[in-house]
């Protein structure tokens, strides 16, 4: 597991160095992954901490959101981003209901009911974290890696394969 420390944490989340220690520290909103060993060492951060981080930004900044009511729906989200892999959220979005009730939405999925809902998209946040820990990058919707180049293939193939002018000099 790569994490990354309380500096590069507050450039990925866009939160001041101060605010993101008052998050996660003081008011326990979010907590860092690493607490520091000692007064004045970084906290250490993962990539699925950062993702909960930028989300709770966005509720914050952009839907002036109270963030201290929903210290329960952050460690669900928490939860839930730790049993699923990076690749697997590419192309997803998260819903949220209020009252701490969500549930993260595949491509093409809406929302049940028509009830009243905020929708995060998350490929936004996944690309920061992909370029600031070095994760890797979606080839296809359903998460499948790329095992090696298809380019490699075929010019190995062409490369195996008899020339005309082996044949013509066989004869």
């Amino acid at each position: 597991m790569n994490y990354v420390v309380t500096p590069v944490a507050s450039r990925l989340t866009g939160l001041s160095v101060d605010l993101l220690r008052e998050w996660a520290v003081r008011r326990a909103l979010i907590p860092a992954d690493g607490q520091p060993c000692r007064k004045g060492a970084p906290a250490q951060y993962s990539w699925q901490t950062i993702l909960v981080l930028r989300l709770a930004t966005t509720l914050h900044r952009q839907f002036r959101i109270e963030l201290q009511g929903h210290k329960d729906l952050f460690d669900s989200w928490r939860q839930t981003l730790k049993r699923t892999s990076f690749i697997a959220l590419s192309g997803r979005r998260i819903a949220f209901y209020g009252n701490d009730r969500w549930e993260l939405l595949g491509p093409g999925e809406i929302p049940g009911d028509g009830e009243d809902v905020l929708i995060f998209g998350l490929d936004q946040h996944l690309e920061v974290l992909r370029e600031g820990f070095g994760l890797p990058s979606p080839t296809r919707r359903e998460g499948q890696l790329e095992l090696f180049p298809v380019r490699a293939v075929r010019d190995a193939a062409v490369a195996s394969a008899p020339s005309p002018t082996a044949k013509a000099v066989g004869r």
